[in-house]
């Protein structure tokens, strides 16, 4: 963009030149002929302006030009918008105090992720031994030196993040992503690092305070999303929220299992003050049938978009009792009729889905993520004959250790599930499977059944199975052939995801299934 300008004021006259010729002399306030005109004397305006054409990144180098273009960068107009990805470690907290001095209190719309990227113990999703927990006393839980100083630098990154807006009354949009989940897969954390790392809670209330505080001073807020924000969220954070704001909030998202007991971060009542919602992401454990009846009043706003979470710890400490019946679901799409759901299943077993797949639900997406638990091809069928009018993105991943025996949906079936799905669901769009046996001829007639409307197809190589009839031909390459017949049904090019780690819906589930929904939601 600079280059082009000085290219453009090369190729026209000089305004000096073109007066000298008429006899006029120079204009006020501009260079004679010979002298340079540099970037520091553009004024602050232009400089905004060019500024505003440039990606984030090109107006930091930018402004490296000089002082004058320095102070240019940080006029509010240039950052209605800021999305930040954090590592938690202490070299973010300089970068992040600067950034969130400069624009925390003008922002209109803030994202922030706080992504744990080298988790202690190796592996991306269960870790393994800490160094040190074998030392531990015995009778103790061991801890891990280095969770310890992750949690303590995430509440430091936490608290200056929510410092920085407390003040902010033009912050429209608030979305809040913490990635240190991690430590579910070794029990809640909440009484053994938080523990240490902060023994009188004072952080932790400090933080809550904040959050309550962005609340009561918000005036223009419409979009609170709050996911896997270690307990920055409590039962009463809402009710700092103005009538008023209550009243016009479009969209609300409160994600966080770490709640204990029966605990929940929003009830009935409190849903009552949100007329207007229309989208909204819950813990599914939390989404009672008196909730539903909330929003299939008269009196609310049509929601477009629901999204819930259904965690094995949600349901290992709550009550599946209070959850919508399939009334509550016709009546909820009688007063909606637009809605669709969006389901992340998380270990859960195949009973509970089948108690929690009411036939009434327009289900257009759902993902399963397994460490222990099993999805059964009952669980599939299932879903393939209730919802075939509205899925279109299924997602079935199993994270086993053992990669030799991965389960068989079609076993003791005529059909396999999965080919069922493709012919029952007309609009499904995405199809992905890890760590269940996808025989390679079900899979050429899942991409024969949907064609090019099947948009994302991803098996890990690992998956997929062939028949003895397959090998023993010699003279068809079965892995060749396989390729060859997806393409052709699908229309593209086709390959197996050969390294499973490249897969963020399975090396990320919680943060694919938050940016997934975000994505969802703001699809009205």
């Amino acid at each position: 963009m600079l280059l082009f300008l000085s290219q453009e004021a090369e190729a026209r006259p000089r305004p000096g030149a073109a007066a000298a010729a008429a006899g006029l002399g120079p204009a006020p306030g501009m260079a004679v002929c010979g002298e340079a005109v540099g970037a520091g004397s553009l004024p602050s305006e232009l400089v905004v302006h060019i500024f505003s054409f440039l990606a984030g990144p090109d107006r930091l180098r930018a402004s490296a030009a000089c002082s004058h273009w320095r102070e240019c960068l940080f006029y509010p107009a240039l950052w209605p918008r800021l999305r930040l990805s954090l590592r938690v470690s202490p070299a973010e907290r300089p970068r992040l105090d600067f950034l969130m001095r400069k624009c925390g209190w003008f922002v209109r719309e803030l994202r922030v992720q706080f992504a744990a990227d080298n988790y202690p113990g190796g592996g991306g999703g269960g870790g393994g031994v800490c160094e040190g927990a074998a030392a531990a006393a015995e009778g103790e839980t061991p801890l891990c030196p280095r969770w310890l100083d992750l949690l303590r630098t995430y509440l430091e990154l936490v608290l200056c993040v929510l410092s920085s807006v407390r003040n902010n009354r033009n912050l429209q949009k608030l979305s809040l992503f913490g990635d240190i989940s991690i430590l579910q897969q070794h029990g809640s954390i909440s009484n053994t690092y938080l523990g240490k790392v902060d023994p009188d809670g004072k952080k932790i209330k400090q933080i809550q305070q904040l959050f309550e505080e962005i609340l009561g001073n918000s005036r223009q807020l419409k979009w609170l999303s709050c996911g896997f924000m270690l307990q920055i969220v409590t039962p009463t954070s809402l009710s700092s929220l103005s009538n008023p704001i209550a009243n016009t909030m479009e969209h609300l998202s409160l994600l966080d299992n770490h709640i204990p007991g029966n605990t929940t971060l929003i009830t009935a009542v409190e849903l009552e003050r949100f007329v207007n919602l229309r989208s909204l992401a819950l813990d599914f454990c939390d989404f009672t049938a008196e909730m539903a009846r909330v929003l299939a009043d008269s009196n609310h706003v049509p929601l477009h978009r629901l999204s819930l979470l259904v965690h094995k710890i949600s349901i290992m400490h709550k009550s599946l009792e209070n959850m919508p019946e399939d009334e509550n679901w016709k009546a909820l799409t009688r007063n909606s009729t637009n809605l669709r759901v969006y389901i992340m299943a998380f270990d859960i077993k195949s009973d509970d889905m089948l108690r929690i797949l009411k036939p009434s639900i327009p289900l257009e997406r759902i993902h399963f993520d397994s460490y222990i638990t099993c999805v059964s091809g009952a669980v599939v069928d299932l879903i393939s004959r209730q919802y075939d009018k509205f899925l279109t993105h299924f997602i079935l991943m199993n994270d086993v250790i053992d990669m030799s025996g991965f389960p068989d949906l079609s076993d003791n079936r005529n059909e396999d599930p999965l080919v069922l799905l493709a012919w029952r669901c007309t609009r499904l769009s995405l199809l992905a499977v890890h760590g269940y046996t996808v025989w390679a001829h079900n899979l050429i007639a899942i991409a024969r059944l949907r064609g090019s409307d099947l948009k994302v197809l991803e098996v890990t190589e690992e998956s997929i199975d062939f028949d003895q009839g397959e090998l023993a031909d010699q003279d068809v390459d079965p892995v060749h052939n396989l390729i060859e017949q997806v393409s052709l049904g699908l229309g593209r090019p086709w390959h197996a995801v050969m390294d499973i780690e490249l897969l963020s819906v399975f090396t990320e589930p919680t943060r694919h299934f938050y940016r997934e929904m975000q994505s969802f939601s703001e699809g009205i």
